[in-house]
């Protein structure tokens, strides 16, 4: 018998819905939810261990996954099972734990998994955008401590109008591509890529996004309290003391306060906060330290914590000395790898990265196969984070969920001005060598200078810059950061990077951790965020100022030519005979591809020397030669034979074609040699298909003058009783004898 399910239906205003629907799968989880649109349907569970964790942190893991069943599909490669996540996954697991994490009590550290499964896929529907209302819902319909409902949702922009997770069509057509999180009060988290917008264009999308987030969250509740809400659970909560706390904070407050104003450096400032805890743990007795070293160290930070934010609100002053408007300083380099196709570095402060640019053909695209999407990227981005660059030693087990994210936000703020006619694939690699404050903005920054030094002839330059924000609800006072440090980044309540050329912005990303901010201070904050960034943009182009003309003298050449389709299997060659062989003469790379509009062949032709490029160039020449009828052209004899010569057209060797022994002169020839010998070079006139022999007939008596007294031997006479041979003579032959 299957069960009764509760549902809720979300009207999305144009005719699509999502419906909410519980009570029939998963119902061992403590919380599960089937989110639906169209054919699109994600399974999302939610688990939490009633036990807490010996760990001062909350051990929550989202994870997200598209079944390629979904979609009708087998997995790619040689076993056909679901593997390690793809980047896309990593992305929308990424987009989830941001708003939710922060939405659990602090004190609250049980081992918690959020599971959010494609089910089935609709061409129609992205699926990454109902991950966030999914993870949601099921935290909603169980028992777990959580602050209040969430939701996400994706907002395009077509022909001036908003749209609500539009479709991926519609998404080709969109000048936004934007995620937004929030509760029904206030936004928590929103990233995406623009074409150059406004800040206060931003600010709109983010207002629109919002009040369907609203319908959304009210949505959840209404399906929690049909399903029967559940008590929420009680859980051993951290020890606190109120009088420790006090005390803590006036042995630590002013000191703190003063290493902070004095503006130092991260390690000399580190190692000053080092010193005032080990001072104030001191002050305690043994049996204190045993019996409090965890409060201590908690009421320390909330002291260290509240010291910093005091002084920027109170003074305008930053950890490093600056003012809240102000820009590290900054310098800069180009060409700095003798080797690579393109290269630069970018220092800020005490935050530095070094990216090299590699160009090559359509077969070093990145591929995408996942169940929701299949397709390449020809313009890629990869962010590495070596644990040196912040003076740390850990082990290194493969890319991280940081370096996915943060190598993806850079790869979005460029590849908007990469220009659609780029003949490369272009892989941009940015290795972080130091970090205190945004290395992903640092990334963007050397990413264009290595892309303009490599010569990719890029629309505009584009620079980032990463904001914070430091509030006191009570006063009102708030402050706006620009260029934050590492440290600003953990104390502030929102972390925002922005990146841009001179005349938008071109891609986002913020983590607001404060209700209710105003849009007021929002757009305000952007606009900061644009003075910073121009600042920084002045450095770059006073670096490199216009992308280089040419590539490297090393680096490899591109050069594109179209053929017509049925042209394809000779430059080919049986077996791939005819191209391998012309790669290895030539010492280039050749990649054919067909156009799926106009079936074309697409020849992409890769090396690194003009001389190889140009014998390929001409080997396609002479392949797709075609001869007009009634044209003259140039030939060369390369073989002799009792009934003519082969010539080949010297505009396109290796283009054969047999001069008969009849078309050498008007006089009789009886040996070929009389007339041509090997490796004679004339002239021959083009006469098309000969309809008798149907071969291709060229003549070189047609452009030679008659001989005086030349006359045309008559038409041989057809009988058609010839030799007896008639159908009416047939009967008189002889009998045959055996």
């Amino acid at each position: 018998m299957i069960p009764e399910v509760k549902q809720e239906i979300i009207d999305l205003g144009d005719g699509r819905t999502i419906t909410l629907e519980t009570g029939k799968l998963a119902k061992q989880a403590h919380g599960s939810v089937v989110v639906q649109s169209g054919k699109c349907m994600l399974l999302c569970t939610v688990v939490s261990n009633y036990k807490q964790s010996d760990v001062d942190f909350l051990p929550l893991t989202v994870d997200y996954r598209e079944k390629f069943a979904a979609a009708g599909r087998y997995p790619g490669g040689f076993f056909k099972r679901e593997a390690r996540p793809s980047d896309g996954e990593v992305l929308t697991m990424r987009l989830v734990d941001r708003v939710l994490r922060p939405l659990f009590p602090k004190d609250y550290h049980a081992e918690t998994q959020v599971m959010i499964q494609l089910m089935s896929h609709d061409e129609d529907v992205m699926p990454d955008a109902m991950a966030g209302l999914a993870a949601s819902a099921a935290i909603q319909l169980s028992d777990l401590p959580f602050e209040c409902a969430i939701s996400e949702v994706r907002v395009g922009r077509v022909n001036g109008e908003f749209i609500i997770n539009p479709t991926r069509a519609q998404l080709l057509e969109s000048d936004i591509d934007m995620m937004i999180g929030a509760s029904a009060d206030s936004v928590m988290m929103v990233e995406g890529e623009m074409d150059e917008i406004s800040e206060e264009e931003m600010a709109e999308a983010i207002k629109f996004a919002h009040e369907a987030i609203k319908v959304q969250c009210a949505a959840q509740v209404k399906l929690a309290e049909a399903f029967g809400k559940k008590e929420t659970r009680e859980y051993e909560p951290e020890n606190e003391d109120e009088d420790l706390e006090e005390k803590v904070h006036k042995m630590a407050y002013d000191k703190v306060y003063a290493v902070a104003k004095a503006g130092s450096s991260k390690h000399e400032r580190g190692a000053a906060f080092g010193e005032i805890k080990e001072e104030i743990i001191a002050s305690f007795s043994e049996e204190e330290q045993e019996e409090f070293g965890d409060l201590i160290s908690k009421y320390y930070s909330k002291a260290e914590k509240a010291a910093v934010r005091d002084l920027t609100l109170n003074e305008g002053l930053r950890l490093d000395g600056r003012k809240t408007n102000e820009i590290r300083p900054i310098w800069c380099e180009v060409d700095y790898l003798p080797s690579t196709h393109g290269s630069s570095i970018f220092t800020r402060g005490e935050t530095q990265a070094l990216a090299t640019v590699t160009l090559g053909t359509s077969r070093e695209a990145n591929q995408i196969d996942m169940p929701s999407f299949e397709g390449e990227e020809r313009f890629y981005l990869h962010y590495n984070f070596p644990p040196f660059s912040t003076g740390e030693a850990r082990p290194i087990r493969g890319t991280s969920r940081r370096e996915v994210g943060h190598g993806n936000l850079a790869q979005r703020a460029l590849k908007g001005m990469v220009p659609d006619d780029c003949p490369y694939t272009v892989r941009v690699v940015s290795e972080v060598l130091e970090s205190n404050g945004s290395s992903s903005m640092a990334t963007v920054c050397a990413g264009t200078m290595a892309l303009m030094d490599a010569g990719v002839q890029l629309k505009k330059p584009v620079s980032g810059i990463a904001m914070g924000l430091i509030s006191d609800a009570d006063s009102g006072k708030y402050a706006v950061l620009s260029d934050i440090l590492g440290d600003e980044d953990h104390l502030g309540d929102m972390d925002f990077k922005v990146t841009g050329t001179a005349d938008g912005i071109t891609a986002c990303q913020m983590d607001i951790k404060v209700k209710g901010l105003s849009y007021e201070i929002l757009v305000n904050a952007l606009k900061q965020a644009r003075e910073g960034r121009l600042h920084i943009l002045e450095k770059l182009t006073d670096t490199i100022a216009a992308p280089n003309k040419d590539v490297k003298e090393h680096s490899p050449k591109m050069v594109t030519r179209r053929i017509p389709n049925e042209f394809i299997g000779a430059l080919i060659g049986p077996g791939g005979k005819v191209i391998q062989e012309l790669q290895k003469e030539t010492n280039t790379e050749i990649v054919i591809n067909e156009d799926p509009v106009t079936e074309e062949g697409i020849v992409e032709i890769l090396g690194v020397g003009s001389e190889g490029i140009e014998a390929v160039l001409a080997k396609i020449d002479s392949i797709t030669f075609k001869p007009e009828k009634g044209e003259v052209y140039e030939v060369k004899v390369i073989k002799m034979l009792d009934f003519g010569a082969v010539v080949e057209y010297t505009e396109a060797p290796g283009n054969e074609v047999l001069l008969h022994i009849s078309e050498l002169a008007w006089e009789r020839t009886d040996n070929v040699t009389d007339v041509v010998n090997l490796g004679d070079v004339f002239e021959v006139k083009y006469f098309g298909i000969d309809p008798k022999t149907r071969k291709e007939k060229v003549s070189r008596k047609a452009i030679l003058p008659k001989p005086e007294g030349y006359k045309e031997r008559p038409p041989r006479e057809r009988d058609g009783n010839r030799d007896n041979r008639s159908r009416d003579n047939r009967g008189d032959r002889k009998p045959r004898r055996d």
